[in-house]
């Protein structure tokens, strides 16, 4: 369709796209069904919409020499909820994290129409909940947008303009099985003893900073233990959520050595991000949220998001926005309020005519 007959979307219409989305199940690696339902939904809006070669459901409106990217992801964690309205709360899987921040993204961009000299594109990207981030990584070399809206939970009335770094680390030790009442200490308890020297040495490093922001923050996501009747084996992958500004070359070297004697293999690298406040996009959300009688908060957060992934590469002015209590990410409880979506639409719909 052409960009000049964009529909704008009524709340009631707004509301069934977001349920549509929450309805089709996407963990991450299997969004196809959700990705063609959106591409459907953009077109029918009359966004030129299809499917990029990551996978991501892609809709643009406007032809014009500047790119406003609105960067969301359609890829949730595994874990079905039933998706049920409940007065004003709609509950489901990815209603926070992160299809109603990518649904706001394609009401605003809806309601807002083409604009002078710019072209927005909204984007639902793949795998970002994989330490792949495959949908993103994709368009680093394929845009360079003048700016950038991330698609996450942030309340409509606060922006996030940081992201705390990540590294994954994969902690096996194996020997042969001896007896229980001997005086060797098991794999599982060796494997112990290595988790509570990563525990005490990341306590040490943030003895001096404060702030969770600037701290390391270690985390046992799981442990599991085996045998076949020679050998015994322990393994377990720890997190590390990163500050601003840390060698991780040199972290990953300390890991080492907290480790041994287990072996120990790295994934999932992503260094911290913190964006300006006091760009043309940020004065935007300040205004757009003071329009709404509310004064607007800036935070950071101790996730990760693709913001790590494209703000150190395109360098434009970038913040993350969207409707939802991020408390609520992941969790089995996972709901959003449509009124505080609405709203979260008005913002973005007025940030993106002040650009």
């Amino acid at each position: 369709m052409n960009a000049e007959r964009i529909e704008r979307l009524s709340d009631r219409q707004a509301d069934a796209l977001l349920q549509g989305l929450v309805e089709r199940y996407s963990p991450s690696t299997q969004e196809k069904e959700a990705v063609a339902f959106l591409v459907g939904q953009m077109a029918s809006l009359g966004f030129r919409a299809y499917v990029d070669g990551a996978g991501n459901a892609v809709g643009e409106i406007g032809t014009g020499s500047k790119t406003v990217l609105l960067l969301g992801h359609i890829d949730t964690v595994r874990g079905q909820i039933e998706v049920r309205r409940q007065g004003t709360l709609l509950y489901g899987r990815g209603t926070v994290d992160a299809k109603g921040p990518l649904a706001t993204f394609v009401a605003a961009a809806a309601r807002t129409g083409p604009l002078p000299d710019k072209r927005i594109v909204v984007v639902g990207a793949v795998e970002e909940e994989a330490a792949t981030s495959k949908g993103a990584r994709f368009l680093l070399d394929r845009l360079e947008p003048a700016a950038v809206v991330i698609g996450e939970p942030s309340g409509w009335d606060q922006v996030t303009n940081g992201y705390k770094g990540r590294l994954l680390a994969d902690i096996e030790h194996r020997q042969e099985i001896t007896h229980t009442a001997g005086p060797q200490k098991s794999v599982c308890e060796q494997v112990i003893d290595c988790w509570m020297r990563i525990a005490r040495g990341t306590d040490n490093w943030n003895v001096d900073r404060s702030r969770m922001f600037e701290q390391i923050s270690p985390s046992l996501r799981s442990f599991h233990s085996d045998s076949d009747g020679f050998v015994e084996a322990a393994r377990m992958t720890v997190g590390f959520r990163l500050p601003p500004g840390i060698d991780i070359d040199d972290l990953e070297r300390q890991l080492c050595e907290w480790a041994k004697p287990a072996a120990i293999q790295f994934r999932g690298r992503e260094t911290a991000f913190r964006a300006s406040r006091s760009t043309p996009l940020a004065r935007a959300f300040v205004r757009a949220i003071h329009g709404l009688g509310q004064r607007a908060r800036f935070k950071v957060k101790s996730g990760t998001s693709d913001m790590n992934v494209v703000g150190p590469v395109w360098r434009c002015p970038i913040l993350a926005y969207g409707p939802g209590d991020s408390a609520l990410d992941h969790t089995p409880h996972e709901h959003i309020d449509l009124q505080e979506y609405h709203r979260a639409i008005e913002v973005l719909t007025d940030v993106l005519a002040l650009l």
